[in-house]
């Protein structure tokens, strides 16, 4: 890997530490104020707002400039959200603001790889920074859960500065104030991360000309035979994968009577177990391979419904491992090949920014059913069945998809194949 890969990687595990532990704290703040429950799900989908609503913007703003400064700006917008919530503006309101920073960076992270990087190192890459990504995930919720629980939040708590009011007096405020900080080192990486050499795509200086170009893009990805059956398959998982983080939490309460510091230790125990499907993928798969894991995200959907008939702690650890593996192993060679595609159909940040807008729309549907679903009185386990049946139902449709796309359209499919085997071909 060239140098300028690790320190993309280094800000990305910061960033992504603080975003993964705000999520616990925000959920702790607003049951600190005892908020209805239907608020601390709807966490997930405005978080993903921001992510479909500028999609046709942000993807030609992460290419008109270097890709280090457009994190760096992101980054500046996370801890905006931050603040205004010790700031004393409603948590969903400033965690949609973070969820507007999230949004910006994403084109730039992944879009960066495609520039930085030839395909024959592109699983690789999305192995190890999906891998690092995971293990921000786990340190993240753990941190997030530990920051608000008892003996960390009395320490921070008891910090006082002679002459200074902070206005800080709850665990959560205090675990808010300390991600600040992850913020702004993830911000000193962004500023560290190298030039690649391509040359930017100024934006127009009319935005509204984005939009029909967005969805020029966001069309040929979806009528190329190999980009529709990557974009449908990582959509589906991002989709479930984020609103599983909130459920795992809901069914912990419910299942094994779980705090939210207990429960955030399982959150990270599905992502441990992606963290290694993700590095064993790296490994074992080629980006030509990338169609064979298919079968996983059924297999998948089908654990999911599993957990319904656990509520022993001992028995649910290996079980999170093995779904969050299944998970990892399925969307790293899948995202790869996504990211190969929209690259040579229209350049990495506006590919990304279509990818995100897919996914993040399916995060967004499903987050706003799921609350929904709550302020009505729908258990975790209706939910955990429903998300179940949806990820092996949609997944088996994915994989008929894609043997219709063998039968009538093999020649192109082999065209594309050929292209995502040499390097010399790339871009």
């Amino acid at each position: 890997m060239k140098r300028g890969f690790y320190t993309i990687m280094t800000a990305q595990f910061f960033s992504s530490l603080a975003d993964n532990a705000l999520f616990v704290a925000a959920i702790e703040l607003l049951r600190s104020r005892h908020a209805p429950e239907w608020q601390s799900a709807a966490l997930v989908p405005l978080f993903a707002l921001f992510y479909v609503a500028l999609a046709p913007f942000v993807g030609a703003f992460a290419d008109a400039r270097p890709k280090g400064q457009v994190m760096f700006i992101s980054n500046a917008i996370k801890v905006a959200g931050c603040l205004l919530m010790l700031m004393g503006v409603h948590p969903l309101l400033a965690y949609t603001l973070v969820g507007l920073g999230a949004a910006a960076y994403s084109p730039a992270k992944y879009g960066i790889l495609t520039e930085l990087l030839p395909p024959s190192q592109l699983v690789k890459a999305n192995g190890w920074i999906e891998g690092l990504t995971i293990a921000s995930i786990i340190l993240g919720v753990l941190l997030g859960g530990q920051l608000v629980g008892p003996y960390l939040s009395s320490l921070l708590l008891s910090v006082d500065a002679p002459g200074l009011t902070t206005g800080i007096d709850h665990p959560a405020e205090a675990a808010i104030a300390v991600l600040v900080s992850v913020y702004a080192l993830a911000a000193a990486f962004n500023l560290r991360i190298p030039l690649t050499g391509v040359t930017p795509r100024p934006m127009p200086r009319n935005p509204l000309e984005l939009l029909p170009d967005f969805w020029r893009c966001n069309g040929r990805l979806w009528k190329d035979h190999l980009g529709q059956i990557s974009l449908a398959t990582t959509t589906l998982f991002w989709g479930v994968s984020g609103n599983l983080r909130y459920i795992v939490l809901a069914w912990a309460g419910a299942a094994l009577g779980y705090t939210t510091t207990q429960a955030s230790s399982l959150v990270g125990v599905v992502a441990l177990g992606t963290a290694v499907g993700a590095v064993v993928a790296s490994l074992r798969m080629r980006l030509d391979q990338a169609t064979r894991v298919m079968p996983m995200g059924i297999g998948m959907g089908l654990l999911v419904i599993g957990m319904n008939f656990i509520d022993n702690v001992w028995v649910a650890a290996p079980f999170l491992v093995l779904l969050g593996g299944l998970g990892g192993f399925l969307v790293v060679p899948m995202n790869a090949l996504l990211q190969h595609r929209g690259h040579n159909l229209m350049g990495a940040g506006r590919s990304i920014a279509v990818q995100n807008f897919n996914e993040q729309a399916c995060i967004l549907v499903l987050g706003a059913l799921y609350s929904f679903s709550t302020g009505m009185g729908l258990s975790a386990f209706a939910a955990i069945t429903i998300f179940g049946l949806i990820v092996a139902g949609f997944m088996w449709l994915i994989m008929k998809w894609h043997q219709h796309n063998q039968r009538h359209h093999g020649v192109e499919l082999e065209r594309l194949l050929e292209i995502a085997r040499r390097d010399d071909l790339h871009g």
